[in-house]
Formats: C-alpha cells, sequence, structure tokens
C-alpha cells in the first residue's frame, strides 16, 4: 500500500501552453519566496509531487564491505546528480540513480561518497512513480540500495555531475573534487593501488580497465575519473582511466554512441571529447582537449601513456587547450543537435588563469570578449565573472559560444529594485524534449551572494542562500537566449542547491534534489531530498486555445514519498 506522509512543499511552478504555431507561451510567472524554509506547490492537480528519497531517513542494502556482512544502512546524504535508466523490458519506468556528494568514512557503505540506485514504475491510475522492491542478482533486497564501488573499483568520492546516455541509459558518475593527496581521502586504506587488483594492503577489487591493468598508482591517483555503473544491479563497473584525470562534473554521450564530451569543473577547467573504435566500447578509443583557436579545434591527449591521463590538464595545457572557468554539466539537445555546457563562473579567476596561460593555455572568445568589456585581461585580479553563463557547442562546426549570459549585473540588488528573474552560477542541466520541441532546464548553485545572486536583505547568511530551477524554450531563444525567457519552475529550501535535474524519456517527469539544505528547516527539507514532478506532458501538449486553468497559489498539500 501507498504510505501517506503529509509534507508541506512550496515549489513555485511557472507554466507553459504551446501555441498554434509552435510557439512556447510562459504564463504566470511567479513570484520568488526567499525566506523560504520549505518548497511550495501550485494547486494545478495536472502536476503531482512526490518525494521519492530522503538522505539519512531512507534505508539502503549493502554489499559485503570492510568485512562487515551485507545489511542496511541509513543513506547517504548530499543528493546531487540523477540518471535515468529506462526499462526497455516493459516491466517498469526504469531506474534512478542519485549520486552523494561526499568524502566521509562509513563502514557498510564505504568511504568516500558513492550513490544510491532504485527502481520505479508508474502508477496505473495517477501516472505518479511507485519506487519498487527489487532482488537482486547478489542476492540484496529491498528498495534503495548502495551502488558498490568498494568492492569493484576501489571507493569512489565527491559525486558531484555524470552522464545519462541519451542513447541506452548508461550511467556514469563524476568524481569532482580534486584530491592532491591521500591527506584530501576519507578511504581507510590509503596503499598503493593496482589497476585491476585492489591496495597493496589487501583490498581487492573485482574489476579493472584493460589498457593499464596490473599498473601501480597512488591511492588518491584512483580518484577524479568518470566511473560507470549499472544501476540494475547497484555495481559499479570502471573508472574511465582513459579520459583523463580530471575534477569531472558532467558530460553527454552523442547519439554515434561513440562520442563523449565532457567538462572540468576547475579554473582552468578543460573541455574534453572522447571518440570510441566502437560503438558503445569506451574501453577504446581516442582522448582530445578542445583548443578554439587552433585550425584543428580537438588536440588528441595520447591515452596509451597513463602520465598523460594522470596528468591531464597539465599535459593538455601545454598543447595549448582552451581554459574555461568551472564547466558544469554537459547536456544533448536532439532537436538541434547541439551540445550545451555551464560554465558557472567564479568571481576573481584571474591569478587561476594567469597560471594557466603560463602553462601553455589559451583563452575562449568569449572570455576575451567579456574582459574587454571591463577594460581588462582575464589573467587580471581585476577580471570578474559573477554569474557564469550557459555554452553552446555546435558539434558541426565545433564552435563555442556563449548561448546565456547569467545575471544581469546588479552592483546592490536590493529587493525594492530587484529584476523578476536573475540567473546566477548556473550548474546542472537537462533538455527536456517532447514533439521536436526541447526545453532546458537549468540549477542554480550560487557562489556567493554580493551583486544581488540573492536580493542584498537576504545576503550574507552564507549558506542560507535560496538557488532557483529554471526552464527555457531553446527553440523560442533561438540562437542567444536572455534571462527574460527564463521560467523559474522551482526554489529550494534556504541553504539548499537544487541540483540533479533531469526528465524521463517519456516526458512526464521532472526529477531534481534538494542539496545540503540548512538543519534548522523543519523536516523533511532539513535532508537531502529527491522530488519527482508529474504532469508535464499534459502542459507541454496543451494548446494556446485550451484554457490551462492553472491558479499560482502557494498552498500546503498532501503527498506521497517513497511510495510502496
Amino acid at each position: 500500500t501507498m504510505k501517506e506522509r503529509i509534507l508541506h512543499l512550496t515549489l513555485l511552478l511557472s507554466f507553459l501552453t504551446i501555441g498554434l504555431y509552435g510557439q512556447t507561451i510562459f504564463d504566470q510567472e511567479i513570484e520568488p519566496d526567499w525566506g523560504a524554509k520549505t518548497i511550495r506547490l501550485s494547486s494545478d492537480d495536472r502536476l503531482k509531487t512526490q518525494i521519492l528519497f530522503i538522505g539519512q531517513t531512507d534505508t539502503v542494502q549493502t554489499t559485503p564491505t570492510y568485512g562487515n556482512p551485507a545489511g542496511q544502512a541509513l543513506a547517504k546524504e548530499w543528493h546531487d546528480f540523477i540518471g535515468f535508466t529506462t526499462d526497455t523490458t516493459g516491466e517498469s519506468a526504469g531506474w534512478i540513480s542519485v549520486n552523494h556528494e561526499m568524502v566521509v568514512t562509513d563502514d557498510l557503505i564505504g568511504d568516500g561518497g558513492g550513490m544510491t540506485a532504485f527502481r520505479v514504475k508508474r502508477d496505473p491510475e495517477t501516472d505518479t512513480l511507485i519506487v519498487m522492491q527489487q532482488t537482486l542478482k547478489d542476492g540484496r533486497e529491498g528498495k534503495f540500495f548502495n551502488v558498490d564501488f568498494v568492492n569493484t573499483v576501489g571507493e569512489t568520492g565527491m559525486n558531484c555531475g555524470g552522464i545519462s546516455s541519451v542513447v541506452d541509459g548508461r550511467i556514469w558518475t563524476a568524481e569532482e573534487w580534486w584530491r592532491g593527496s591521500n591527506k584530501d581521502l576519507a578511504d581507510r586504506d590509503t596503499s598503493d593501488f593496482i589497476i585491476g587488483q585492489g591496495t597493496i594492503g589487501g583490498q581487492e577489487v573485482m574489476n579493472g580497465f584493460p589498457l593499464y591493468d596490473g599498473m601501480q598508482i597512488k591511492k588518491y591517483q584512483n580518484f577524479n575519473y568518470m566511473v560507470e555503473i549499472d544501476p540494475r544491479e547497484a555495481v559499479a563497473l570502471r573508472k574511465q582511466y582513459n579520459w583523463g584525470r580530471q575534477p569531472f562534473e558532467g558530460g553527454a554521450v552523442l547519439p554515434d554512441n561513440k562520442t563523449v564530451i565532457l567538462g572540468a569543473d576547475d579554473t582552468p577547467g578543460l573541455l574534453t571529447k572522447f571518440v570510441a573504435d566502437e560503438a558503445g566500447n569506451f574501453t577504446a578509443g581516442t582522448t582530445y582537449v578542445y583548443k578554439q583557436d587552433g585550425a584543428e579545434k580537438w588536440i588528441e591527449i595520447d591515452n596509451s601513456n597513463l602520465d598523460n591521463m594522470l596528468n591531464f590538464t597539465g599535459v593538455a595545457l601545454a598543447e595549448g587547450a582552451t581554459m574555461f572557468n568551472r564547466l558544469e554539466w554537459v547536456v544533448y539537445d536532439p532537436v538541434s543537435g547541439d551540445v550545451y555546457l555551464c560554465e558557472t563562473g567564479r568571481d576573481f579567476p584571474g591569478g587561476r588563469f594567469s597560471n594557466g596561460s603560463a602553462s601553455g593555455g589559451t583563452h575562449a572568445a568569449h572570455t576575451l570578449a567579456r574582459a574587454e568589456t571591463q577594460n581588462t585581461h582575464p589573467d587580471s585580479s581585476d577580471y570578474t565573472d559573477y554569474y557564469g553563463r550557459v555554452l553552446k557547442l555546435d558539434v558541426e562546426t565545433d564552435e563555442v559560444t556563449s548561448f546565456l549570459e547569467g545575471g544581469p549585473f546588479l552592483e546592490d540588488g536590493s529587493l525594492c529594485e530587484y529584476p523578476d528573474v536573475h540567473l546566477s552560477n548556473p550548474d546542472g542541466l537537462h533538455v527536456l524534449a517532447k514533439d521536436g520541441k526541447s526545453y532546458l532546464l537549468i540549477c542554480e548553485d550560487l557562489n556567493g551572494d554580493s551583486h544581488g545572486r540573492t536580493p542584498k536583505e537576504f545576503a550574507n547568511f552564507g549558506s542560507l542562500r535560496t538557488c532557483e530551477l529554471y526552464m527555457l524554450d531553446i527553440q523560442m531563444a533561438g540562437d542567444k537566449g536572455s534571462v527574460e525567457d527564463l521560467v523559474r519552475i522551482a526554489s529550494v529550501p534556504y541553504g539548499a542547491e537544487v541540483t540533479g535535474v533531469h526528465g524521463t524519456p517519456d516526458g512526464k517527469t521532472i526529477l531534481f534534489n534538494s542539496q545540503h539544505p540548512d538543519e534548522s528547516n523543519p523536516f523533511p527539507y532539513n535532508h537531502s531530498l529527491t522530488i519527482a514532478i508529474t504532469g508535464w506532458d499534459q502542459l507541454l501538449g496543451l494548446t494556446s486555445t485550451e484554457d490551462t486553468g492553472l491558479k499560482n497559489v502557494n498552498s500546503d498539500f498532501s503527498i506521497y514519498p517513497n511510495p510502496a
């Protein structure tokens, strides 16, 4: 039976209808709620909201780990990336994979970060998602499963973004925060690691990598990769050593199932491409780094040399790689064929850029243009980038341009003069595509609260910032988007980052996470949450001649998380 929990959501939803000629009309923009400690929900009964997964509240099933037997434990917190793998058998909707962006010691789940996987099906009456009971091949039974990294690839950590393949739903998790030494790890065994075998201290692993099996590296060098998992069995498959060791954030597999575009969250951050020799086999192929000013835009970095992969950024900069200011999530738009990626920004990147330039790196054209408007240079200490942007990679021409600039710039940002929409530090990103239309879903992750990233009256709260989720009609925006084209569809509670946004392939449900909220928020908004909003296929299918009947009234509702 379905277990009911009465929860008060404050979800800020804006709604859209589709005109007779394909134009998207965004109706009834809703005001932000800067003081909210919960999430607010519209009263439109076609949008049904659920909390599917609560950190440190829901129980995950674990494998035998560190000599402890298989069992169960409370799930880790800090939900970030969400991946979705469609069930091609038709027996369910598919599998949801959720990152935990952490570095902690855990006897049962495993040291570092991790992921949780669970299977869902549609309720035949409401179309909402039901978390299913499962029995995995390793004997684990339950609803939520810890993805086993410890026994397969040698722990994981800092699991931020990732990849959810548009081709077949394969999932990779990104190990983001840079590990510079063993002191940066929470691992109990920090002895050297032999790829495909385990640590020299005796911790064995089952999975390796054909090109590098048997090679010995420092334990910290076994982190900062894209790591493929199998959500169906909740196990890790391999670390993609051949994509380079970088502070990865996002990536996208293109429809050829050979090409992967990858972004690194760093300043300088690099744009990387991998092209597999055979479709679907990402263990063999060629690794490239982007060089915008080169005759050839993609410069090969020899991945047969493990040292090149372990020191990828330094090797790439020496080749004149283009430098970016913190690349975040990367997504493919099946309608336009373009790739979109967030460059979240850093307030004063000049020192880091200067170091990159000294190593041989080059600046992106849009960065140089921005610096010129500030009468400075990107390497200078007075160059600023408060709000970040969404970039576009034209796959045909290999040109990278600024598609949507954050802002607008505000010196003061007082509430009485605050704009209706303000975009700051875009991070999470997804394309929701339906019937020849595509919509960007953009998550904020504020780098600070100065210059209007929150209104002045709500600044200086440290972590108590309000992050918002926006939707943008890509076709309406054309070649260049504007913040005026954005529609606010959600806002998370104080202290939380909105992240993980992902639409189910059937276009019915948008998933997103509320990560690391303030502990003073009421339950469950003091925990990381995975939220599902179902009914978007109905709203996106409306025509302008139909009365939407939408009422933007903030109310309290009964919703059903963790449905049985």
